[in-house]
């Protein structure tokens, strides 16, 4: 079985280090595709053996919509060469509990007849006791399950994905299937660094800053506001064991998904959690260590 990862990525260098890492480890350097959002000589040093792909950075209008028309696009070229793609952010990585499955790759062929998975996301956070060095796991544990960041990650055949969800034709809207397989889960690293953090923030609130029409809203044009409300958030709320936390976010977000009539989208809620967990030891070793 053959499997893709796919990313866009404009100056994230810390984050694109580890989905490189994490994602060559699995699939292989050369079954991964980067969409570079303007010439950037360090991707492909940050990822030897990938294709990179330069698109123009000159005119940011309506730049979500048109950037998701693209990598739709290019997401169903590669399904005529691949039996599996994955698509995400550069600040996120497919993981799977090493207790359920040997690897990225069994665990989608484990999904018969499935034709698009979503995993149960969420966002994992620095802490100022985490050790300063090892596998990014071993090091960041601390982390809360997000209804927002369970997206949908990878698909069978092609499809369009927009809104965190699946597009579909309108008449299939109530029918297309949503799965989201136990032991999937998608690791949002936005907070993980807090150095990164501060860089990535400083380029969000630049881009909603520009004339263009259809930037992105308030979340980046205030990013540094909402970074720190999140993180004030995560540090009030109280620590609950990992099975019990993992089972309780499963069991909410696997069923009952939202079914946008106005786009055609099939997501998950965007439930929050009022408690934060701890990754077991068994994750430590699923992200190599590029420090």
């Amino acid at each position: 079985m053959k499997v893709a990862a796919l990313t866009m990525v404009y100056r994230d260098y810390w984050a694109l280090a580890r989905w490189y890492a994490h994602h060559a480890a699995q699939l292989g350097a050369d079954s991964l595709y980067v969409v570079a959002h303007g010439a950037d000589p360090r991707i492909a040093e940050i990822c030897p053996g990938a294709s990179v792909i330069t698109i123009p950075r000159d005119d940011l209008t309506a730049f979500d919509r048109r950037r998701g028309e693209m990598l739709n696009a290019f997401q169903a070229g590669l399904h005529r060469m691949y039996d599996w793609v994955i698509r995400t952010d550069a600040d996120e990585l497919l993981l799977w509990d090493p207790a359920l499955y040997g690897g990225l790759a069994e665990t989608l062929a484990a999904q018969e007849d499935v034709p698009v998975v979503t995993a149960l996301g969420f966002d994992l956070v620095a802490q100022a006791d985490d050790p300063p060095a090892g596998p990014l796991f071993a090091r960041r544990r601390n982390l809360c399950f997000s209804g927002h960041y369970s997206k949908a990650v990878a698909a069978r055949r092609p499809v369009a994905f927009a809104l965190h969800g699946t597009q579909v034709a309108a008449r299939r809207l109530e029918t297309f299937p949503f799965t989201m397989p136990r032991g999937l889960y998608l690791a949002h690293l936005k907070y993980a660094d807090p150095e990164a953090l501060e860089r990535a923030v400083a380029v969000r609130m630049a881009v909603a800053g520009g004339t263009e029409g259809g930037l992105p809203g308030d979340g980046w044009r205030a990013a540094d506001a909402d970074a720190a409300r999140f993180l004030a958030d995560f540090a009030e709320k109280p620590v609950k064991p990992w099975d019990k936390a993992e089972t309780r976010a499963w069991e909410t977000l696997r069923i009952k998904p939202a079914r946008l009539e106005k786009h055609a989208v099939i997501k998950t809620r965007a439930l929050k959690f009022p408690h934060r967990t701890v990754l077991p030891d068994r994750f430590a070793a699923l992200c190599p260590d590029v420090d």
